[in-house]
């Protein structure tokens, strides 16, 4: 019996176009013109006897009836992806991952990881950009966004990997200048501020039954990277997220005042385009991250 098969370069046109939302963009990514997207495209809704995209100024969306073909058709170029590393030339694939993740996150934890990744798995590079976008506002395609969460996204499959909260952190220097047996003692200090979370230490004090309480000073940063660096340094206590204080507090460069309050805050996990779930270095990134994720809990555990 005959196959129903599209002409093959129209319909790889149409999935980079359709992925992507953008014929400029799925022309960079095969390394055609802007031109040739469009040609391709519009021979296979010929051929197809149906429009695929509706045109927007500068951005395409799919028709709801592509939709569901891209959902289709885009994991099996996937699987060609991975047969052809498996089966025909693996010189020629990409051994690369593209990874987003959150500045802070990727500075504090991702990168002290990474050279026992690149150790275990020395065939395999890792590109990491760092965004604190929406995971609907990004523009490139990436293999895996590191994002919090759980959250459901359509065409994503997620995975959380490293639960978080928050407490006040500080230097155990700091503690040896102006000791802290209580909660109250807080009003000797400086407390550190973070200008995206506004809220950390005023929930903190509410929970703590301190609300009213007046520190000595407030110092507050644009990046929460600084506020942790600037604990470190002894300036200051800071509310600290204990995923990401993790290695500083198992190495005894932050130690926890209180034992409590701790605020619940979101968990980091993953999302991974339902066409690249499947990926074999996609999977193994991925599953390296909660391995990760569970011993740099288990280290900062008290």
């Amino acid at each position: 019996m005959k196959r129903l098969l599209p002409p093959l370069n129209a319909l790889r046109a149409f999935e980079a176009a359709g992925r992507l939302g953008s014929f400029k963009e799925a022309a960079a990514e095969l390394h055609v013109t802007h031109g040739a997207i469009s040609q391709h495209v519009r021979l296979l809704e010929e051929w197809l006897g149906a429009p695929l995209f509706e045109r927007h100024n500068r951005r395409v969306a799919l028709t709801p009836a592509a939709q569901a073909y891209l959902a289709e058709i885009g994991p099996l170029f996937e699987r060609l992806s991975q047969a052809t590393a498996r089966y025909g030339f693996p010189d020629t694939v990409s051994r690369t991952l593209t990874v987003n993740a959150p500045a802070t996150f990727t500075l504090r934890w991702l990168i002290p990881r990474l050279a026992h990744f690149r150790a275990e798995h020395a065939g395999v590079d890792v590109d990491v950009d760092t965004s604190n976008e929406p995971l609907e506002s990004l523009k490139e395609n990436y293999d895996i966004i590191v994002r919090g969460g759980p959250d459901t996204f359509y065409g994503y499959s997620m995975r959380p990997f490293l639960s978080e909260e928050r407490l006040p952190v500080c230097s155990p220097a700091l503690l040896q200048r102006l000791p802290l047996r209580t909660p109250d003692d807080l009003r000797h200090h400086t407390l550190l501020h973070t200008s995206s979370l506004p809220r950390l230490w005023p929930d903190w004090l509410t929970s703590a039954t301190i609300s009213t309480l007046k520190p000595a000073a407030t110092l507050t940063f644009d990046h929460f990277y600084l506020t942790l660096q600037a604990a470190i340094d002894g300036i200051g206590i800071a509310m600290g997220p204990t995923a990401l204080a993790s290695d500083d507090l198992a190495a005894g460069r932050l130690v926890t005042p209180f034992a409590g309050p701790r605020l619940q805050s979101r968990s980091y996990c993953t999302y991974v385009p339902e066409g690249k779930s499947a990926n074999e270095l996609v999977e193994l990134f991925r599953s390296w991250l909660e391995q990760e994720g569970r011993r740099s809990q288990t280290d900062a555990a008290p």
